[in-house]
C-alpha cells in the first residue's frame, strides 16, 4: 500500500507543479520535524502528500477543533493527534513518552500554529524534542520555487533562545525568515 500511495503522491505533486528533496542523510527514525510556512490549507495538503511520497509515518499535531465527524476519521487515519490549546497541561510529557515507548516516531508540526501572520512562533516543538532527547529537523515548503526542501537538523541544547537563533539561521540561509519577533518573549519559556 505504501508504494501505491507514494506513486499517488508523486503524481499529485507533478500535477501541482511541485518538486521535492529526497530524505536527507541526517534523517533519523525519531525526530521532531518543523515546517514553515503555514499560509494556507494547501500547505497541509502538500505536507501530507510529501509524507506519502517519502513513506514517512509521521504524526501531526492538529487543533482539536478539527476533530469532528467525519473529518476526525480522516485526520486520525493520516496520523493526526488532537491538541487542545486551552488545556496544554502535561502534553509535552505525554508526547515525549511516545518517543520513549516506540522504535520509530516522527512528530511533524508547524510552529506558527496558525495560517495568519504572526510575530511569534510556538515553542512546544523545542520542549518536546528536548524532553524526548530527539533532534529537530527543519523543513521548508518553498512556495517561490514550488519545492519541498529539507534544510538541516539541530539537537536541542540547554537554551531555547540559542536554539531558536540556530533554527533562524538555517531557514535564513535558504531565504526564509521565520517569525521570531522579540527574543525576550522566549526567555520565560521553560
Amino acid at each position: 500500500m505504501g508504494s501505491f500511495l507514494s506513486f499517488c503522491g508523486k503524481s499529485l505533486y507533478r500535477f501541482m507543479g511541485w518538486t521535492y528533496d529526497d530524505l536527507p542523510d541526517y534523517w533519523v527514525k525519531k525526530s521532531v520535524v518543523i515546517g514553515f510556512p503555514h499560509t494556507s490549507n494547501m500547505d497541509t495538503v502538500r505536507a501530507l502528500t510529501y509524507m506519502q511520497i517519502g513513506q514517512i509515518n509521521a504524526k501531526l499535531l492538529v487543533k482539536s477543533d478539527w476533530f469532528f465527524w467525519p473529518m476526525s476519521v480522516l485526520l486520525r487515519r493520516l496520523g493526526a493527534i488532537p491538541v487542545n490549546r486551552d488545556k496544554p497541561r502535561g502534553f509535552v510529557g505525554q508526547i515525549a513518552k511516545e518517543f520513549n515507548t516506540r522504535d520509530e516516531f516522527i512528530l511533524a508540526l508547524v510552529p506558527e500554529g496558525t495560517r495568519k501572520n504572526t510575530c511569534r512562533i510556538r515553542t512546544g516543538f523545542w520542549s518536546i524534542a528536548k524532553t524526548a532527547n530527539v533532534p529537530i529537523i527543519c523543513w521548508l515548503l518553498d512556495n517561490s520555487c514550488k519545492r519541498t526542501r529539507w534544510l538541516g537538523k539541530i539537537m536541542p541544547g540547554e537554551n531555547l533562545e540559542t536554539d531558536l537563533l540556530k533554527i533562524k539561521e538555517i531557514y535564513q540561509s535558504r531565504g526564509y525568515a521565520i517569525p521570531l519577533g522579540n527574543m525576550d518573549q522566549y526567555s520565560k519559556v521553560k
